[in-house]
């Protein structure tokens, strides 16, 4: 059954049709595998991955409810659904059927079941940061901003404190600013930091920072030539859904920026699932999809296959529906008329097939059964077939703690990214300035209370001298008006040193917080 063109899928036995299979060269035009809960998309999710790996193919896969991580170890004939997996083999004609594990990597923004992944704030860039924040349009100016701010004076926007500092400087030069950028509200700046807040308190600040994430290292394979399969831990992460959604969109847009035109290899370079896709789309501006339909038509031609993984179709906009040219669609509950509705959207999706009907089999298919469709020669959509999908080769169902920790301690990338790092960026940059200035109003105001001594000293010793010699007070008095312009307003611009108005004049003199060296 191993083919070095295609990747076996499933097959059929009475009532079902050809054995189905996806063309290694077409696997990067993308794919959706749907389905309602508990009707089998994990161990497709599962079975794709192996066969992807085998072919030398890296894959990218989160982990949203923990189970996916049985990848890394061989299944057994121990497991209580064995007689049922060979019974399944056997039925649709998969004679080299056998249980081996395959190359994984764990990730977790977390750092907890995984290695950290992290990436800085200027490389997520302002537009998934607004995303991620549900900033207003107001907001989101302001954001461009700072961001633009940032690249002008060279202050890196590393983790959430550098922007959070930056964004106090904003808020305390909004005037200036807004000659050149346009009106700076306090208001949306506020709202800004309190998004931030929010988002630090839900773990985001682990996922900032350094060292950032090397994309070759999601491109890796191991002695055998099979490629890693890369597993994000998710399961806490889908208490910060926007967070989620965010990170992976980030993540292909790095690959969609990152890598080389190749044009149509013989098998993708890197295929990536987006489990639970329905969080990209939901409430998403149309920028942000249009964003999404822009990656997924170009990033094919740099050999990544994108699959969506979602309970619905009708998650998926239907632009960007359309470019999915590998389906895999488990059963659809239809209670409701939106249910049917979204059924027979679905149904009208596939390729027909005269001997059955495809919105009946998309409702009456079982457990681990599917109706499918691939491209075939020429990139044209395969005929519709009911399929048994086959059965995984790695263990069905997570690791223990302990096999998860030996595999990141066996993984190629352990102790890269463990460490965080933390270099002078913004924040410190920001805070130097403030220090810098505080410290040269200190001294300016230091001189000032120098200057009146010497003054009341000068003076006392006029009076003094004056007495001694019989001048007078009228003499006195006319020296003094005597002083010079210049000198007079010497000795009120250091007199107003001290005040609040004098630190102003000083930051004016030395430079401003920001521009200051």
């Amino acid at each position: 059954m191993t083919q070095t063109d295609r990747i076996f899928v499933g097959g059929g036995g009475e009532g079902y049709g050809a054995p189905q299979t996806m063309l290694l060269k077409y696997a990067n035009r993308h794919g959706l595998i749907a389905g309602a809960t508990g009707t089998g998309k994990t161990v497709t999710l599962q079975i794709l991955a192996e066969s992807l790996s085998a072919q030398g193919v890296p894959v990218f896969m989160s982990d949203v409810k923990g189970d996916l991580s049985g990848l890394a170890e061989a299944g057994s004939p121990d497991f209580k659904l064995h007689d049922a997996f060979m019974e399944r083999a056997a039925k649709i004609g998969f004679d080299d059927y056998s249980y081996s594990a395959f190359p994984v990597t764990f990730w977790d923004l977390y750092g907890e079941q995984g290695h950290p992944v992290r990436t800085t704030v200027s490389e997520m860039g302002p537009l998934l940061f607004a995303r991620l924040l549900e900033l207003s349009e107001a907001q989101e100016g302001i954001l461009n901003i700072a961001f633009r701010v940032a690249d002008e004076e060279g202050l890196p926007l590393l983790d959430l404190k550098d922007l959070q500092s930056l964004l106090v400087w904003i808020g305390e030069n909004a005037k200036k600013l807004a000659l050149r950028y346009g009106f700076v509200s306090s208001q949306s700046v506020g709202a800004i930091q309190r998004r931030l807040l929010v988002l630090e308190n839900q773990g985001a600040s682990e996922f900032f920072g350094e060292p950032a994430l090397d994309l070759e290292d999601m491109f890796l394979t191991d002695a055998d030539g099979r490629g890693r399969i890369n597993i994000l831990a998710a399961n806490k992460l889908m208490g910060a859904p926007r967070l989620y959604a965010t990170f992976l969109l980030w993540l292909l847009s790095e690959l969609f920026e990152t890598l080389p035109e190749i044009g149509d290899p013989d098998k993708p370079k890197f295929v990536f699932f987006f489990d639970e896709a329905h969080l990209l789309f939901d409430g998403a501006p149309k920028a942000l999809v249009d964003k999404v339909e822009q990656v997924a038509r170009l990033i094919r031609s740099k050999g990544v296959g994108v699959y969506f993984i979602t309970q619905n179709p009708a998650d998926v906009p239907e632009d960007i529906l359309g470019q999915l040219g590998n389906r895999v669609q488990h059963a659809l509950r239809a209670f409701t008329r939106r249910d049917q509705k979204d059924l027979r959207a679905a149904a009208e999706t596939y390729r027909e097939n005269p001997r059955f009907d495809v919105e009946d089999a998309i409702k009456e298919v079982g457990v681990g059964e599917a109706v499918t469709s691939f491209l075939e020669a020429k990139g044209a959509p395969g005929v519709v077939e009911r399929t048994l999908i086959r059965p995984p080769s790695s263990q069905l169902g997570p690791l223990t703690e302990i096999e998860r920790k030996s595999a990141m301690m066996s993984s190629p990338v352990a102790g890269k990214y463990e460490a965080e790092v933390d270099r002078a960026s913004a924040f410190e940059m920001l805070a130097k300035r403030a220090d810098d200035a505080a410290k040269a109003a200190e001294e300016a105001e230091r001189k000032e209370q120098d200057m009146e001594v010497r003054e009341r000293e000068y003076q006392t010793g006029r009076r003094y001298s004056g007495n001694r010699v019989g001048r007078s007070t009228t003499t006195r008095k006319r020296s003094r008006r005597g002083d010079s312009v210049g000198e007079a307003f010497a000795k009120s611009m250091m007199r107003s040193i001290g005040t609040k108005a004098g630190t102003a004049i000083v930051r004016g003199v030395m430079g401003s917080l920001f521009k200051g060296r």
